[in-house]
């Protein structure tokens, strides 16, 4: 397989995001189109890397080996061993396939699952000159294959990405109810943040929102500090990679003065924070504190504050909750200048706050719907025109 092969590619997201990792890729220079769920692109090898070590709110990089219509489970076999399966899996691959199938005549996941897997398997044993009596090794490197049926429309891929994009490693350790770190990526996104302005979590638990924030303002690459499962494929070129993560570092501005800040009122969740930032080398980028909610004060002016209380889903929880709520309305509305977005899955959530959001936008936090409570602030007044 050439370098300047092109791929028709696809980056996966969860509901409500896909606007931005459209935006991401066109950020970074790669056209897409925006559909439910995912943006499709195409790309070489090095669009690969890139999308893999740069995308901040996608789950996934994934390569489109082909797509058709299929009414039958004749016709889903044959399209699929009509497929180049020699110019991705070698001999020795493992390749197991998940799948899923929605409003289709071919409804049951597993039976195309496995027609999915016989029909490649046969095709390599054609390519490979391997008797139908031998079983494929699947001893060498890992390509995981999905069959998604939709409508009676078939697409089949292989995942280039490996653990999902949000798996940074940074996290040593989280809280209760972590928020994964793409969607803290989102949340910062979605914000009038700039990088000369204060940023403030004051529920920061293990810190999540604070480190994305300080990646976003180094202009730090989010995978740069893993691995992805393409760089084990022997078709894969590895200078491809050593070339996209040097870019990345002499992109990052690591000398920025950041104001960021996080405080929870538990301090061992505070030691976490702390413990997570240091590990991915910015602990000297955000301060962290125990402080409960009611006791924060500033003198700053025009900063992001960006929340993700907890959401009192469990029995017994809802009233104390609230009651936070409440006092994120009391301690926040002095601060005039400053804009403050709030994810909750509490939709009486203005309530207790005690006043109507700006605007409101719709995400899922997992399986969970929740919303962002947005309140802009005001802005800073036009610095005058120099003669």
């Amino acid at each position: 397989m050439t370098k300047e092969k092109t791929f028709k590619l696809v980056a996966t997201a969860a509901s409500g995001l896909e606007a931005l990792v459209g935006k991401e890729l066109r950020d970074l220079g790669i056209p897409c189109e925006v559909e439910n769920g995912k943006a499709l692109f195409e790309g070489t090898m090095e669009t690969i890397a890139t999308a893999n070590l740069w995308l901040r709110t996608a789950d996934r990089i994934k390569i489109i080996v082909g797509e058709f219509d299929a009414f039958s489970f004749d016709e889903l076999f044959e399209k699929v061993k009509a497929l180049p399966w020699e110019d991705y899996l070698p001999m020795d691959a493992e390749f197991p396939v998940a799948g899923k199938s929605i409003k289709s005549k071919l409804y049951s996941t597993p039976d195309c699952q496995s027609i999915t897997k016989k029909a490649i398997v046969n095709r390599l044993r054609e390519v490979y000159h391997r008797p139908a009596t031998v079983p494929l090794a699947e001893t060498g490197a890992f390509f995981q294959l999905e069959v998604a049926l939709l409508k009676d429309h078939v697409t089949v891929t292989i995942d280039t990405t490996g653990p999902s994009l949000f798996k940074r490693g940074y996290r040593i350790e989280k809280g209760g109810a972590p928020l994964k770190e793409n969607m803290a990526a989102a949340l910062v996104t979605l914000t009038n943040w700039r990088k000369d302005r204060p940023f403030y979590d004051p529920v920061c638990g293990s810190g999540t929102i604070c480190i994305e924030a300080a990646l976003i303002g180094h202009n730090i690459a989010p995978g740069f500090n893993r691995e992805f499962v393409c760089e084990t494929w022997d078709w894969f070129d590895s200078a491809i990679f050593e070339k996209v993560r040097k870019e990345a570092d002499e992109k990052a501005d690591y000398d920025i003065k950041l104001d960021i800040m996080g405080s929870d009122i538990n301090g061992k969740m505070i030691e976490i924070a702390k413990a997570n930032a240091e590990e991915i080398g910015l602990g000297d980028s955000i301060t962290f504190k125990q402080l409960a909610l009611r006791d924060f004060t500033t003198e700053k002016e025009y900063g992001v504050m960006v929340a993700n209380p907890p959401y009192g889903e469990r029995l017994g929880e809802e009233e104390s909750v609230r009651k936070l709520y409440k006092e994120m309305g009391e301690v926040f509305r002095p601060l005039k200048t400053w804009s403050k977005y709030i994810l909750t899955s509490d939709l009486t959530f203005e309530q207790y706050y005690g006043a109507r959001a700006t605007k409101k936008r719709k995400l899922y936090n997992g399986a969970l719907r929740t919303d962002l409570f947005q309140y802009w602030g005001e802005r800073p007044p036009r610095k005058p025109r120099e003669e």
